[in-house]
């Protein structure tokens, strides 16, 4: 029989990427829902390509124009916060997780409560509530799988039986756009140049994170609540052909690394089909024509953002949530052009030093010292803006 999947955040680089695949599979999938956040027009068309359900848009204003949009195809339309949690919950045998930031975490926490199986791209919400998430999927006996390159690197490598024959994980990082430069130029960057990754193609904020090497950061964070080893055994090195996705070490010394072309459809295809592998369209690597593989460390006073996650992964309780939610209004006001690249981190790290938040227990805790964070970010943000 078909596998049901839904897929939330439908129209993002990770939706549209999962799509793909799926269309070229006719038959193996049953797509029972579709969500967006705003986009209309390309949720619309994805519903009637694929023949979902229902297709579901975040912001109820733009509820009359999905209706139109999908006027005399059958397909389900409804809109709002709620309605997204509801598609999460119509219980896929498959959800890909793919709606960026903490608006993704109630979502998936519903889609989890299912009981299946939840490919997750949504590194935020493991950032925020990972003792939570994991927590609902044991106890509901859903199966988490890492669509990040990284962490499903590391799920293709680790020993899940055995893991304390594992000594260290190492998560690789392409640098981003900026790894060579000094931060006199940094300084100066706007947000069409943080943008522009040099191997990925992915959406405005990840690639913002990417050049500040934040999202290493939030990989740690989300590393440690998907894999069973202290904190001090995850690490980053840096590795600007990102070809080598990460590296499990073992303790005999053995080292076991993913490789493959920097398309996220190899990941997503991974998940998608797991536990059995499917055909993908993409590029094969060929080691002959790259020639050369490099890799350094990881400068932390020219990428200090990389830091303060670490030490937020270290310290635990409130401080990754805080970290996370600080750091997406500052990148938002980044990508607003009303702060500097370089702000992003510091604002960042004040945000961190105004706050002493205790663990929070449930989701409603979460929410609140997420809404805390991003008001003294954002009160922060403004004593920058020239």
């Amino acid at each position: 029989m078909a596998r049901t999947v839904t897929i939330l955040g439908a129209t993002g680089s990770v939706g549209t990427s999962t799509l793909d695949l799926i269309e070229r599979q006719p038959g193996a999938y049953d797509v029972l829902a579709l969500t967006a956040h705003r986009d209309v027009d390309g949720l619309a068309a994805a519903a009637r390509r694929v023949g979902a359900k229902r297709a579901v848009i975040a912001d109820p204003a733009q509820f009359n124009a999905l209706r139109s949009a999908l006027s005399g195809s059958g397909i389900e339309a409804a809109a709002g916060e709620e309605a997204v949690v509801e598609a999460a919950g119509m219980g896929a045998d498959w959800t890909m997780a793919a709606i960026v930031g903490c608006a993704g975490l109630r979502p998936v926490m519903a889609a989890l409560r299912g009981g299946r199986t939840v490919a997750l791209a949504n590194k935020e919400a493991l950032v925020s509530a990972g003792d939570l998430m994991t927590d609902a999927a044991r106890a509901s006996g859903a199966r988490l799988l890492p669509v990040d390159s990284e962490h499903n690197a590391i799920f293709q490598c680790f020993d899940h039986d055995r893991p304390g024959g594992v000594s260290r994980v190492i998560l690789t990082a392409s640098g981003g756009p900026f790894r060579t430069w000094s931060r006199e130029a940094m300084a100066v960057v706007t947000p069409e140049q943080a943008v522009a990754h040099p191997n990925w193609s992915m959406g405005a904020k990840i690639s913002v994170d990417s050049a500040t090497l934040m999202n290493k950061g939030l990989e740690l964070i989300e590393a440690y609540h998907l894999f069973p080893l202290p904190p001090e055994a995850f690490e980053v090195v840096v590795h600007p052909q990102s070809v080598v996705h990460s590296l499990v070490e073992y303790v005999d010394g053995s080292v076991l690394a993913q490789l493959g072309a920097p398309d996220m459809r190899i990941p997503i295809a991974y998940a998608l089909a797991w536990p059995e592998r499917m055909a993908t369209p993409c590029a094969r690597l060929d080691l002959t024509r790259i020639g050369t593989l490099n890799f350094e460390a990881p400068d932390l006073d020219r990428f200090p953002a990389l830091g303060l996650a670490m030490a937020a992964l270290k310290a635990g309780g409130a401080r990754p949530a805080i970290l996370n939610a600080a750091n997406e209004i500052a990148v938002a006001s980044f990508l607003d052009r009303k702060v500097g690249f370089l702000d992003i981190a510091a604002i960042v790290q004040e945000t961190l030093d105004a706050l002493d938040l205790p663990a929070p227990s449930d989701l409603d805790a979460v929410f609140e010292v997420d809404r805390a964070a991003r008001g003294e970010a954002a009160r922060i943000a403004r004593e920058y803006c020239p």
